[in-house]
């Protein structure tokens, strides 16, 4: 279940998205098959390769990116979300969503 995106967010992302931009959206999640999760960062990009090369760029897997027309996108959570928002300087979504 996913929760605390305003719907304004949600359509700079998709658009950047479009765009083929790497672009970050993160919001509350609870799912009970990662207990302890409480938020979600959906990166996302149309440009399935440039996707791929950030996931590897970062040490993750590009074969767990979701390729969901027209919205692909990696969910990146756990201890490495927090790490790679940093090195991104998504620092408003880490404040506000205490992931500092």
């Amino acid at each position: 279940m996913a929760f605390g995106v305003k719907r304004e967010e949600l359509n700079r992302w998709k658009k950047a998205v479009s765009a083929g931009e790497i672009a970050f959206l993160t919001h509350f999640w609870l799912d009970p098959r990662f207990p302890g999760i409480t938020t979600v960062t959906k990166v996302g990009c149309s440009d399935l390769d440039r996707l791929a090369d950030w996931c590897r760029a970062h040490g993750l897997p590009p074969e767990r990116i979701h390729n969901r027309p027209p919205f692909p996108h990696f969910d990146l959570i756990g201890p490495r979300q927090p790490e790679i928002l940093k090195l991104e300087g998504q620092w408003e979504q880490l404040r506000r969503f205490n992931l500092l």
